[in-house]
């Protein structure tokens, strides 16, 4: 089985729902996944926005969440989980806000896709406490047995 990622509030390419976004209660979406390979050690976990700030000229990547060292037996996430209910040994990093946790859609403007990017790692990652996106990207570098990914969008009320 190969390694998938899904929530039940949003289908792949569908809205993410208000509550799990500035315009709501900003809380993280339920995650959930299967198909972690055998060998996995540690599981990863990126979310971010390539159509940032307006998708019709995007500039820049905006990053909204960053998870490493997740343990390979974890299934997912519930929603708007909070640092202390995440998986032991789970490392949080450091989102586009200069701080750690989940931050939700905030489109200035249009509909923007949002990537719920899940990798499985051969190892866990270590030396590696509150990282960025650039600074996971770097440490799992050879070290990806399994990627993933999530689409859902969100546009702002008129």
């Amino acid at each position: 089985m190969a390694l998938k990622i899904t929530s039940p509030a949003f289908r792949h390419n569908g809205a993410i729902p208000a509550r799990c976004t500035c315009d709501g209660q900003d809380v993280s979406p339920p995650l959930e996944w299967s198909g972690v390979p055998a060998g996995a050690k540690s599981l990863a976990l990126v979310v971010d926005d390539p159509d940032a700030p307006d998708p019709a000229a995007p500039k820049m990547v905006w990053v909204h969440w960053v998870l490493c060292n997740l343990p390979p037996d974890a299934d997912g996430l519930a929603e708007g989980v909070k640092p202390n209910q995440l998986p032991h040994g789970t490392v949080e990093g450091l989102n586009d806000w200069r701080r750690t946790g989940y931050g939700g859609p905030c489109p200035p403007i249009g509909r923007h896709r949002y990537f719920f990017k899940l990798y499985a790692l051969d190892a866990a990652l270590t030396g590696v406490k509150r990282p960025t996106k650039t600074d996971l990207e770097k440490a799992m570098h050879g070290h990806i047995v399994a990627e993933t990914q999530l689409v859902g969008t969100y546009q702002r009320g008129k």
